[in-house]
């Protein structure tokens, strides 16, 4: 079985295809996508990671050339993109690249804006969504929860995280290059999402005024109590996403970043005014509608793709930080490697079977040496002793290959390498904390 990723992100296309593309796990198409993929005879496990700046089909194939033409092929038919298009665009990785672009990712070192803290966290997100869909098994699992390994390791080991940018942050941030101080502004946030949450904070933060609708007015209030709660003085509400169309003719700075498969800003919603509007589309797809900025020359939009010059910046800051980064990201490629492997029962099964007779038969020379034993005995209870271990192993071997190929054998195989004193490194399952414990089974 093979690692495989065929990845589009902000490095080698545009938003348009990007928003063409999106499988979010909100996108109720996502499912039944992700469905058709481990049906196929040349997939056996399947991971969407879906953001703003990316889509990442993880997989675990039984035959990568046949899977890829698979892949592509239904990508074409959902995004009605031309295979040849999506071919070229496309970067694809196996195996020893697959897992070293899988760590950077979630290391953030692949981001649009390095060392942003949100990848960790939309990863996790599809990793659940798979994992209970029962199309993430052993294989996938492995590979994310070392992922997870591997992104705490950066994190903890150099400053690249540290007063870290996200995309909603380097939006606030351009706001503030364009009309020079947020203060007595005046800002609307349309969205209650991680991103949205993001962008009031440093709306707030810049001593903005901050109101947020969402289509459940309740989860924008979520996220009002939240900031209150951690500044009691914030200027900050949330109000019924039912007045969207007056609020954005009122309101010259909106941030937009919801989870919709559609614009919700239309050019039909919008009125012509005598002032300047600065509007930040933060979704994928987008939330405004491009051809605005053709109706009403006073609204300037910016997209995801349009904050490249403050990210470079970013990008030149981090750019020590991140070659460090690169090298954790390396060693834990070739770690994990030689963990996976070490994880193969069959070899464990022998060790402990000789394990069992080295001990019997060290006992038993013992024995005859002091005389406990007659020589003339020796085969027959050495042939006695092999059956009675052979015996005691029996269910423990039986059952160890039963489990062998589920996501609880890692825990159980660690356990008897430890008990058994057979380990070579850190056991994995002491080094990350993660909410999927190993020894869930799929449905």
């Amino acid at each position: 079985m093979d690692y495989y990723i065929l990845s589009y992100s902000h490095k080698n296309t545009d938003i348009a295809m990007r928003e063409a593309l999106s499988l979010d796990i909100k996108n109720p198409v996502t499912k039944e996508f992700l469905e058709d993929l481990v049906d196929n005879k040349f997939i056996t496990e399947a991971v969407i990671l879906s953001t703003c700046n990316r889509i990442e089909f993880i997989l675990n194939t039984l035959n990568t050339e046949k899977a890829e033409e698979f892949l592509l092929d239904k990508l074409s038919n959902y995004s009605k993109i031309p295979l040849e298009k999506l071919q070229k665009c496309a970067d694809s990785y196996d195996n020893l690249s697959a897992i070293h672009h899988l760590f950077s990712v979630a290391s953030s070192l692949d981001s649009l804006v390095v060392g942003e803290t949100q990848i960790s966290g939309q990863l996790k997100s599809a990793f659940k969504f798979s994992y209970e869909l029962g199309c993430c098994g052993l294989h996938l699992s492995r590979a994310i929860h070392y992922a997870f390994r591997c992104a705490a390791s950066v994190r903890n080991s150099t400053s690249i995280s540290q007063n870290s940018v996200s995309v909603a942050s380097t939006a606030v941030a351009q706001a503030k290059e364009i009309l020079g101080d947020l203060k007595n502004q005046f800002a609307l946030v349309i969205g209650a999402g991680e991103m949205s949450e993001i962008c009031a904070k440093h709306l707030i933060n810049a001593n903005c005024e901050v109101l947020i609708i969402n289509r459940e007015i309740q989860n924008a209030q979520k996220v009002c109590d939240t900031i209150l709660s951690a500044n009691p003085n914030a200027k900050i509400r949330a109000e019924s996403f039912k007045d969207l169309s007056t609020y954005i003719n009122e309101i010259p700075l909106i941030f937009s970043a919801t989870g919709a498969p559609h614009t919700i800003i239309t050019s039909d919603m919008v009125e012509a005014k005598d002032w300047n509007r600065y509007w930040f589309d933060l979704a994928v797809p987008r939330d405004i509608e491009c051809a605005i900025m053709e109706k009403c020359e006073k609204i300037q939009i910016y997209a995801v793709d349009d904050l490249e010059d403050i990210v470079r910046k970013n990008l030149a800051l981090r750019e020590e930080q991140a070659k460090i980064a690169y090298g954790i990201v390396g060693r834990a490629t070739q770690e994990f490697f030689s963990w996976q492997q070490s994880l193969n029962v069959e070899p464990l099964i022998k060790t402990i079977r000789a394990l069992a007779k080295d001990a019997a038969l060290k006992e038993l020379n013992k024995g005859i040496l002091k005389g406990y034993l007659p020589k003339e005995y020796e085969k027959n209870i050495e042939k006695t002793l092999h059956n009675a271990f052979n015996t005691f192993l029996h269910d423990l071997t039986i059952n160890l290959k039963a489990v062998a190929n589920t996501p609880k054998a890692d825990s159980i195989v660690e356990s008897l390498r430890f008990l058994f004193k057979q380990e070579t490194q850190e056991r994995m399952l002491e080094s990350y904390k993660c909410e999927y414990a190993q020894d869930k089974t799929l449905p």
